[in-house]
């Protein structure tokens, strides 16, 4: 875990930041666009559980996989990068939209967004977790990144949907989680 002593440093006063490598880039950079939307969709999360969603407990887990990502993509891809978003974290999201998915009707029509204030704003995490992806994508285009953050975002953007029905009174379920 990074240790962060002082929150003021006046370096991004020009319009640059710092990459996780120490490189300076410009702070409308593609990188720090994708990790920000990733940060952006971070904390929508957190106003989703302080709202009451549910569950909690992976949805704060999925915030610490957010936090994992963001560190993932302040890195350019070398042989000398230090964290690695991992599979196994898809894989387990993959099977959490299983379990949310088990007790719900199939759509017959769409969904507006809105409904008690939980699945309101998990409607808007979700559109948020998309512009992620787009943004992440667009990264993809002109630099190697990790694909695996691309599907994890993709996947999570459907299961916020799936949360938003649950908690919109939509149905009423147990909440079987797995981490």
């Amino acid at each position: 875990m990074a240790r962060i002593s002082k929150i003021v440093t006046k370096q991004g006063d020009s319009g640059e930041t710092g990459l996780g490598d120490g490189k300076r880039v410009s702070k409308h950079n593609l990188r720090v666009t994708a990790y920000g939307e990733v940060d952006e969709l971070n904390s929508f999360i957190g106003v989703c559980i302080s709202l009451g969603a549910k569950p909690k407990e992976y949805l704060e887990k999925i915030q610490n996989d957010l936090f994992d990502i963001g560190g993932d993509l302040c890195f350019p891809e070398s042989k000398n990068k230090r964290f690695v978003f991992s599979e196994e974290n898809l894989q387990i999201l993959e099977k959490n939209i299983d379990i949310a998915s088990q007790d719900l009707p199939p759509l017959e029509n769409f969904i507006l967004p809105g409904g008690p204030a939980p699945s309101a704003f998990l409607h808007l995490a979700r559109c948020v977790a998309r512009r992620a992806e787009r943004s992440f994508w667009l990264l993809s285009d002109s630099e190697s990144v990790n694909l695996t953050i691309g599907k994890y975002l993709n996947r999570l953007s459907d299961y916020l949907f799936i949360l938003a029905r649950k908690n919109g009174g939509e149905e009423k379920g147990i909440w079987n989680i797995e981490n």
